[in-house]
């Protein structure tokens, strides 16, 4: 078995691991209420800033590598990563501590938040694997399987982010 194979088959197993870990385990934390704990109730404009820096970011790397910057590229993305990691982290400290926010909107403005809402949901499950697959196949050097991968991942991820804030902007009014 080739060094790369190798490599491959561990990247392969972890994210397959954390692409099903994450989404349980954000399902499952949300079921815990940390009463004994001061609601985090700053949080929601942070983690929704992390979001539109994470749209932000992508968009650059975009940018970037269309210029053949490949350093900046990878370092875009990397730092995409780690603001969605910092989204999620402070996305599920929130909701540990304080209480949903019902949307309070009506009519049309109701299903088009729903809309929304329920897509981000999905699509944030579903993008776990591109991002990291994607990722996995530069950090190897299999580029055009990178580039494949990419133009997939690339918008779905975009939309997850920009929806984020959106979510945030139309919610915002109901906190408490």
């Amino acid at each position: 078995m080739s060094n790369l194979t190798v490599q491959e088959k561990k990247y392969k197993n972890f994210i397959t691991i954390v692409s099903i870990v994450i989404p349980i385990a954000v399902a499952a934390l949300f079921r815990i209420k940390l009463s004994n704990v001061e609601p985090l109730s700053f949080l929601p404009p942070i983690y929704a800033t992390m979001n539109g820096i994470t749209a932000v970011l992508l968009v650059f790397s975009v940018i970037a590598i269309k210029k053949g910057n490949r350093k900046r590229h990878e370092l875009l993305n990397t730092l995409a990563i780690v603001c969605s990691a910092l989204f999620l982290v402070m996305y599920v400290a929130y909701h540990m501590t304080s209480e949903s926010t019902p949307f309070g909107g009506e009519g049309f403005v109701k299903y088009v938040y729903y809309f929304i809402l329920i897509t981000h949901i999905l699509l944030s499950i579903i993008i776990i694997p591109f991002v990291l697959f994607t990722f996995m196949r530069a950090k190897l050097g299999q580029f055009p399987q990178h580039k494949k991968l990419a133009k997939i991942a690339y918008p779905l991820w975009l939309y997850v982010a920009v929806t984020g804030v959106i979510i945030y902007i139309m919610i915002s009014p109901y906190y408490a």
